[in-house]
């Protein structure tokens, strides 16, 4: 969006504000589709920004979800249970339990464990799931190679059921399109080894690309383009042999996001200049940011381009040093009561800073589309109510 549009949504804000702009995600979604191909379908990870669930594109062929409450924004939202895939290292028994009576499509085994409790509850309700097995990449996440051997080459054992593939997920912002590259080589060898010592044969892979984002590079658009362009021959390679997904959370939402915010104060404190902002880093969270030194694309709404620019140290309201957004941000006539408009944080920001810290209000959140134009998801909230004993 450009900045005469985001200007506009402004007047019918309460900021701070987060803006996620639908038609964008999707335009994200379509051009990792048009790189990936037509046999290679798309999950999209809500716990990059469960907002976004409320009106999720129909490219989107999955939608990963790692949590009970992160099942409830599906239920709310009303989506397809069909299309969701359950995943998550801590699934208790009643977690499982009201994911298949939910619907749920998919679910996955991290551990010897999942693989008995989705068994037993859909058993006990006559049914026989999809199972994707989560092979480790040498974390806490999945199984080892001959813990999902072993639960393969006594499938049998398991009337509720149906092993279909394998999960494999190591890690996010990846730059390096040569370590994708490797990682799908060793899935591929070692869905060969499970057809070779077992006979059975893996027909899908739910594939976490962990594809970076680049927050502070100018070229950024062109740079993640690059790397789609650089691993589309492998995805499509791999998405000939096997029913695959390509998972993905922060590539698909970060450049739809824009958090509004405005400059409530300014000094000048030995030599620099700084401007304190109705947010901080509890609301803006860029991967690799410390302490403001490297700088992420902020617009500024009010600002008169006939006067010189002057650098500026952004500063949220929290009671810490650490609370820098941006050093040696450079804007025209920066005033109190401008806005600042910081770009790409369509995710993580709206859930992963430390949102109660001080007992700050949760800033509103909209939607925006060409088609339905802006809507209101969340007004803003007192976090108080969550911080006050009893």
């Amino acid at each position: 969006m450009d900045i005469k549009s985001l200007a506009l949504l402004t007047k019918d804000l309460h900021v701070p504000a987060y803006v996620f702009n639908i038609d964008e995600f999707e335009a994200r979604a379509e051009m990792v589709k048009k790189y990936f191909g037509e046999k290679t379908g798309l999950c999209f990870s809500i716990k990059a920004n469960p907002f976004l669930l409320a009106e999720i594109p129909a490219i989107f062929d999955k939608i990963e979800v790692c949590s009970p409450g992160e099942l409830t924004v599906c239920e709310k939202t009303h989506v397809d249970m069909s299309r969701v895939i359950f995943s998550g290292v801590n699934k208790g028994k009643a977690d499982v339990e009201r994911a298949m009576d939910d619907g749920v499509g998919t679910f996955t085994a991290e551990s010897w464990l999942h693989v008995r409790l989705i068994d037993e509850a859909a058993k006990a309700r006559g049914k026989r799931v999809p199972l994707l097995l989560r092979l480790t990449a040498g974390s806490q996440f999945g199984m080892n190679e001959d813990d999902i051997v072993a639960i393969i080459r006594d499938r049998a054992c398991y009337e509720g059921v149906e092993i279909v593939g394998i999960h494999y997920f190591s890690g996010t912002q990846k730059k390096k399109t040569k370590t994708i590259d490797k990682e799908l080589t060793y899935i591929d060898e070692f869905c060969t080894r499970v057809k070779d010592e077992l006979g059975f044969t893996v027909d899908r892979i739910e594939y976490g690309t962990g594809l970076a984002v680049d927050y502070f590079n100018a070229d950024a658009d062109a740079a993640e383009e690059q790397r789609l362009s650089e691993i589309s021959e492998k995805i499509r390679e791999i998405a000939e042999k096997y029913s695959l997904t390509v998972e993905m959370g922060r590539f698909f939402a970060a450049p739809c996001g824009y958090y509004m915010t405005g400059v409530v104060d300014i000094k000048t404190n030995k030599g620099v200049n700084y401007a304190i902002l109705d947010g901080g880093l509890h609301q803006v969270k860029y991967f690799g940011q410390y302490q403001g030194m490297q700088l992420p694309q902020i617009l500024h709404i009010g600002a008169d381009e006939s006067v010189e620019k002057e650098k500026w140290t952004l500063c949220g309201s929290l009671c810490t040093t650490a609370d820098v957004l941006a050093g040696n941000a450079e804007f025209a006539d920066l005033s109190i009561g401008d806005i600042l408009i910081f770009c790409r944080v369509g995710a993580y920001s709206v859930m992963e800073g430390m949102s109660v810290f001080l007992s700050r209000d949760l800033p509103q959140v909209a939607l925006y589309s060409e088609k339905n134009g802006l809507r209101i998801v969340r007004e803003p909230f007192d976090t108080d109510v969550l911080n006050t004993p009893l």
